[in-house]
C-alpha cells in the first residue's frame, strides 16, 4: 500500500501546532493573568512554575512553521504574505517576553516595568496567534500561485472575536495550570480567576462556531454534509463533557481534572478546525497533495523528522516528570 507522504507530514505539522498550543499556551496564559496577581513574590511564584519548560515549549512552534516551509512552500509563500504583519507581532512579543522573563529577576526597583513587559508580551502573543488563526479560516484571496489580497486583510471582526477566544483560553490555561502547581492563596485565586474565564471561553467558541459555517460554502458542507456531519457532531458533545469535566473539577477542589478538561477544550476545538479543513491546507484554495513537496524531499525530511521527533518528545517528556508537583516558595529561578 503506498503511502501518501503529504498527508503524513499534514499530521505532523498538524500535531507540532497542537503540541505548541496546549504547552506554550499556559505559559502565555502566565503572562496575561499576571495583573490579577499584585506581589511581586506571587508573581515570582508563578513564573518559577513555568521556568523549567517554557522556553522548551517553543520547540514546537520552531517545527510548525519551519516544517511549513520546508514540506508546503507553496502554502509557505502564499500564507505568510497574507499574514505577515500579525506574525511579525507575534514574534516580536515572544522575544520582548522572553527578555523580560529573564530581566524581571535582575532588578527590584525596575521590575514592574519588565512585569508589565512579560504581561504585554504574552497578551500581544497570544491575540496575534488567534488573529492569524482567523484569517487564515476566513479564507486568503489568491490569484494563480500567489497572495492577492490587500495588506489589512487580516484584520476583520471574525479574526479579532477568534483572537480574543485564543487569549482568553489561554488565560485559562494558565490559571488552570497555577491551579495545579501551587498551593495557598495564589491557587485559590486562580481557581476563582478560571470560574468566568471558562464560561467566558465557552461563549466565545460557541459564537465562532455559529459564525464559521456561513463564512465559506466548504465548511458548511463539512459540518451539515453526510458524513462529516456525523464527526462534527460530535465535537459540541465532548466539548459539554469537557466544560462539565472543568466545572466539577474546580467545584470539588481538584487540580489536576481542571487543567486537562480545558486541555481538552482546545484539542476538541482544533479536531474541529481538522474536520472544516480537510483536505484543504489553504481553505478553498489549495488542497494539502497540491502544496507538498516534491515526494523525494518528504522523503528526505521525513526521516530526520523520524529521529527528531521521538528526542524532543522524550526531553520535554523528562522535563515535566523532573518537575512535577507543586511548586516550592522558597526555591525556584533566581
Amino acid at each position: 500500500m503506498d503511502i501518501d507522504l503529504s498527508f503524513v507530514w499534514a499530521g505532523i505539522i498538524a500535531f507540532a501546532v497542537l503540541a505548541y498550543v496546549v504547552l506554550d499556551g499556559f505559559d502565555l496564559g502566565i503572562g496575561i493573568v499576571f495583573p490579577f496577581f499584585r506581589k511581586r513574590r506571587d508573581r515570582d511564584i508563578m513564573t518559577n512554575s513555568i521556568a523549567p519548560v517554557w522556553d522548551g515549549n517553543e520547540t514546537w512552534l520552531v517545527l510548525g512553521g519551519g516544517g511549513l516551509m520546508a514540506v508546503f512552500p507553496l502554502a509557505y509563500a502564499i500564507i505568510m504574505p497574507a499574514l505577515y504583519m500579525p506574525i511579525i507581532l507575534m514574534l516580536v512579543s515572544l522575544i520582548f517576553r522572553g527578555v523580560a522573563f529573564e530581566f524581571r529577576w535582575r532588578t527590584h526597583d525596575e521590575s514592574h516595568l519588565w512585569d508589565f513587559g512579560f504581561w504585554i508580551g504574552s497578551s500581544i502573543a497570544a491575540l496575534m496567534q488567534g488573529i492569524s488563526l482567523g484569517a487564515l479560516v476566513q479564507g486568503i484571496v489568491v490569484n494563480g500561485r500567489q497572495y492577492a489580497g490587500g495588506w489589512w486583510d487580516w484584520l476583520t471582526p471574525f479574526s479579532i472575536l477568534t483572537g480574543v477566544a485564543v487569549l482568553t483560553g489561554y488565560a485559562l490555561l494558565g490559571v488552570t495550570w497555577l491551579n495545579l502547581k501551587t498551593s495557598g492563596d495564589i491557587q485559590a485565586r486562580s481557581a476563582l480567576l478560571a470560574r468566568p474565564l471558562s464560561v467566558a471561553l465557552l461563549v466565545l467558541i460557541g459564537i465562532v462556531s455559529l459564525w464559521t459555517p456561513f463564512i465559506n460554502r466548504i465548511y458548511f458542507e463539512r459540518w451539515f454534509g453526510w458524513p462529516t456531519a456525523f464527526f462534527s457532531s460530535l465535537v459540541p458533545l465532548l466539548l459539554a463533557g469537557c466544560a462539565f469535566l472543568l466545572w466539577n473539577g474546580l467545584n470539588s477542589g481538584k487540580h489536576l481534572q481542571p487543567f486537562l478538561a480545558a486541555l481538552g477544550v482546545f484539542v476538541l476545538s482544533f479536531a474541529g478546525l481538522g474536520i472544516s479543513f480537510y483536505p484543504y491546507i489553504i481553505p478553498g484554495v489549495l488542497t494539502i497533495r497540491e502544496a507538498a513537496a516534491p515526494e523525494s524531499s518528504l522523503m528526505f525530511l521525513l526521516v530526520g523528522a523520524v529521529v527528531l521527533l521521538p528526542m524532543i518528545l522524550a526531553y520535554t517528556a523528562y522535563a515535566y516528570w523532573v518537575f512535577r508537583g507543586k511548586i516550592d516558595p522558597e526555591e525556584g529561578y533566581h
